[in-house]
């Protein structure tokens, strides 16, 4: 992984920063407090958020504002990402306001899913990007300081060793939980099983058949009386009619005579509406005559020839549009020559701005050619640097190869002899187990044969002696134990001569690989020179370039100061034009105007004459409709005299008697059909009961039966989880021996190129993660007893050795990503700070594509293939970024 770009807006003490990083070593310098760690925790926040850096959102945004932004461009296995993340702090707590990520593929959306993302992309959460690739200011001897068991814990959740214990207490739960569900599933059977006992000693089918004979007589009875009923239901309606119809008759007489009032009343009522209606005519037809003389005067003043009676809205809308239309193409006009006076004063003015940039261009290129001949001398200075390196790493090989000078192997085939001798020792390593437990088997045999023939029995059959051909056999067996223990000797003196050979090829393995390192490291700085020397050649061809391209410049700069004087008398001549077309307008507006005046004014007499043909109109429907309503009054008086001729008051009376007495037949039957309703009900609850226990045995019978199958499931289950839970206890030991394996070798590799002429010979990292130094006399130290300076770039070491493993895993590799350094050299002297320099230079060497250093050390800087210098302004306490030359200087100044 390598960050390209980090872009920041309000984001703590930058107001705006944009800085563009690029492969290799790149340190940032500047003074304390200047803001440097908060580049740092900048890229950090893009990529995991403000909680990992112990911070709260409010803390990120610039005091005084209300939105902090961070963008952060990264590319990873060949691939460009762009993360963006925005946060607001309007009220009383910051929130993230936007976070996306744009991947080659999609966009990622939301704070979670791009952490998450970002997780899984680079094979590491906040906590392991923190413990292991950003080596924090102040915590560069985290690892060292800590107790083995925090060493422990911290490095297995790094290399996710941490989940295996968390899967593996995960099963002990699962075990735990199954077993309780288990145990709760065998009291539920119990339970099950005592409840279907209690159900199966009553006859529940005899007492269902019992229950449903009497409900049988109660149903008989309850028909007979519901017969009963509707008979007397029957009759009682049949009086109810007859007195309904009467009720009706009365009803509609009561109907009849309040129609005839409201017809008298809406005849009324229409009278005076066509008397309002008449002085709506009147005043209609004075509006119309006002308009009229309204429409002549505006004629007047229009260029329309026509009588005010026959004039047309359409035709003043036409001649309305004509002169808008000419108006229209004045004011193109007007525009176009605003925007002719605009053209050229503007370009007036860029050609003058031209002109000025022309000229700061040439001066920018004499600037750059001189400072491009200091760069062609300082590439040459370089040149002859790599060449003493160069020696240097060739005396190194010398001095490797020789290891192989008396050896079996050349260099490249010490890992082929190596792993042959691992496989010889395996196979030896196998036939003394075999023979070990050929000989225990025999001696078990001979002392079982001397024990049956002390008893007086055979030892080869058992039989009494005097019975058995087999007597001679014990001998045979003592002879087999002795050649067993002679064979068990030869192959362990073997199997010592094998180890032995295996440690001095393990010995040439590191040699070679030593050899293989150094060779990379000649060829990388054989192609550094050879990038020195083409960069000398470059720059100076790049300087004449300069010289000439100013030269050009300052011609273009008189020729723009010319152009610049045309365009201006341009401009003068289209603004007398203007004035002209400005009167031409005004003109045209007044003409509209009175226009829309008469267009307005026949639009209203047309309405007006049109609301007095519509009142007309209105008042004769109006006394058609009082016509209409005298005819109904006459018909709904004579039919109220028919209904008034047709009452019988005895009929009513002898309908009223009939109906007395079937209510009363149908009180009492009610109240009997009730209460064999309720016995009814009584004994349906009572059989539905009993139904519903058989089928509740039935139900206790097949949950018996799951609950068995269940019980039995469980118990598999138990068994199972018992052997998931070792597993992972196993699998952790296996994979973290593994770890210390590697993480061993590779801790070697980086300590050896940072003390590989001193005093200390090599590193031994045990199953728990203890550390111990042997130095060159075998005598062992605890970490603890080195310097302040000599521990602190020993954990540095440890922290590199840890991201190697990190980002490489057990098997393979994967795209690593940036080292970050943050003030490393708080505890180192000057000769260690050199030995820091040399591991900066070895972790490029490994592959590291980007290490990222903030440092105010001269060595570091002198060492960076770019600079970054941070300044803060005193008086508006905000930080800011420079580069390249202005970098360089700045470093220099501090």
């Amino acid at each position: 992984m390598r960050i390209d770009r980090i872009r920041l807006s309000n984001f703590k003490c930058y107001a705006d920063a944009d800085v563009s990083l690029d492969a290799g070593v790149t340190v940032i310098h500047g003074l304390n407090g200047s803001g440097k760690s908060s580049l740092l925790e900048a890229c950090f926040f893009a990529l995991y958020g403000a909680t990992p850096l112990d911070r709260t959102l409010e803390e990120i945004v610039t005091i005084g504002a209300e939105e902090a932004e961070v963008d952060l461009w990264f590319t990873h296995a060949g691939a460009s990402f762009h993360l963006h993340r925005r946060v607001r702090n309007t009220g009383d707590r910051a929130t993230t306001a936007d976070c996306t990520l744009e991947t080659p593929d999609d966009v990622v959306e939301g704070a979670r899913d791009v952490r998450d993302y970002v997780v899984d992309l680079l094979r590491m959460d906040a906590d392991a990007f923190v413990n292991c690739a950003y080596v924090r200011q102040g915590e560069v001897n985290k690892l060292i300081n800590a107790t083995p068991q925090e060493r422990q814990d911290m490095i297995d959740d790094l290399l996710q060793l941490g989940k295996l214990e968390e899967y593996r207490q995960r099963a002990r739960k699962a075990r735990r939980g199954v077993t309780a569900v288990h145990d709760a599933q065998q009291e539920r059977l119990d339970t099950v099983a005592e409840q279907v006992a209690e159900y199966e000693e009553r006859d529940l089918h005899a007492e269902l058949n019992a229950l449903q004979t009497e409900l049988a007589d109660v149903e008989s009875d309850i028909e007979n009386f519901e017969e009963n009923r509707e008979q007397a239901q029957q009759t009682k309606e049949d009086a109810e009619r007859v007195i309904e119809q009467y009720a009706d008759k009365r009803g509609e007489l009561d109907d009849l005579k309040e129609t005839i009032t409201d017809l008298k009343e809406a005849i009324a009522e229409t009278e005076r509406e066509r008397e309002a209606l008449a002085e709506t005519v009147t005043k209609a037809r004075e509006r119309v005559d006002e308009l009229d003389e309204r429409v002549a005067e505006l004629l007047v003043e229009t260029d329309i020839d026509a009588d005010p009676d026959a004039v047309d809205v359409e035709a003043v809308r036409e001649r309305r549009s004509a002169v808008a239309e000419e108006r229209d193409d004045v004011q193109d006009e007007h525009g176009d020559c605003r925007t002719t006076i605009q053209s050229h004063a503007s370009d007036a003015e860029s050609k003058r701005e031209q002109a000025t940039t022309y000229e700061e261009r040439a001066e920018e290129a004499r600037e750059r050619a001189d400072e491009l001949d200091a760069e062609a001398r300082e590439a040459a200075e370089k040149v002859a640097e790599a060449d003493e390196r160069i020696e240097g790493v060739e005396a190194k090989l010398d001095a490797k190869r020789e290891a192989f000078a008396d050896a079996p192997v050349a260099v490249g085939e010490a890992e082929a002899h190596r792993e042959s001798l691992r496989e010889t020792l395996a196979d030896v390593r196998e036939r003394e187990s075999e023979i070990r437990a050929d000989l225990q088997t025999a001696r078990a045999s001979v002392e079982e044969a001397e024990e049956l023939r002390e008893a007086g029995k055979c030892p080869e059959c058992g039989q009494p002696v005097e019975d058995s051909p087999h007597v001679d056999a014990l001998e045979e067996r003592r002879a087999e134990v002795e050649a067993l223990e002679a064979d068990l000797e030869a192959v362990r003196e073997e199997k010592a001569d094998v180890e032995e050979r295996l440690e001095r090829a393990t010995a040439l393995v590191d040699a070679e690989s030593d050899v293989e390192r150094l060779e990379s490291r000649k060829q990388d700085l054989a192609e550094l020179r050879e990038g020195h020397a083409e960069a000398a050649e470059s720059k100076r061809a790049e300087a004449e370039a300069k010289r000439e391209e100013a030269s050009e410049y300052e011609e273009q700069a008189a020729e723009a100061l010319d152009a610049a004087e045309e365009a201006a008398e341009r401009a003068d001549e289209a603004r007398e034009r203007l004035g002209e077309l400005n009167a031409r307008i005004s003109t045209l507006k007044g003409r509209i105007e009175t226009l829309d005046a008469l267009a307005d004014a026949l639009a209203d007499r047309e309405s007006a004459a049109n609301d007095l043909e519509h009142a007309r109109e209105r008042r004769a429907d109006l006394e058609s409709t009082n016509d209409e309503r005298r005819e109904r009054l006459a018909e709904v008086r004579e039919r109220k005299r028919e209904l008034e001729s047709e009452f019988d008051e005895g009929r009513l009376e002898s309908a009223r008697e009939e109906k007395s007495r079937a209510e009363d037949y149908l009180e009492k039957v009610t109240a009997k059909l009730e209460e064999l309703d309720e016995k009814r009900s009584e004994l349906r609850g009572k059989i539905g009961a009993v139904e519903n226990d058989i089928e509740t045995l039935e139900e206790l019978r097949e949950r018996r039966d799951a609950v068995q199958e269940r019980v039995d499931a469980l118990e598999d289950l138990v068994a199972e989880a018992e052997e998931l839970e070792a597993m992972y206890g196993d699998l952790r030991g296996e994979l973290r021996q593994r770890n210390v394996e590697k993480l061993e070798r590779l801790l070697n590799e980086t300590f050896d190129l940072v003390y590989g002429n001193d005093s200390y010979a090599r590193l031994e990292l045990d199953g728990q993660y203890e550390l111990t130094v042997y130095q060159k006399d075998g005598e062992t130290l605890d970490p603890d007893q080195l310097s302040g300076g000599e521990r602190a770039l020993f954990n540095l070491s440890l922290r590199c050795a840890v991201y190697r493993l990190l980002a490489e895993g057990i098997e393979g590799s994967a795209p690593l990503p940036p080292l970050i350094l943050d003030e490393p050299t708080v505890f180192l002297d000057s000769g260690h700070v050199s030995r820091l320099v040399d591991l900066v230079e070895s972790m490029r060497d490994l592959g590291v594509e980007q290490i990222l250093v903030v440092s105010h050390d001269d060595e570091l800087v002198g060492a960076a293939d770019d600079l970054l210098h941070v300044e803060k302004d005193a008086t508006s306490n905000r930080s800011h970024v420079s580069a390249g030359v202005e970098a360089e200087a700045a470093a220099t100044l501090d």
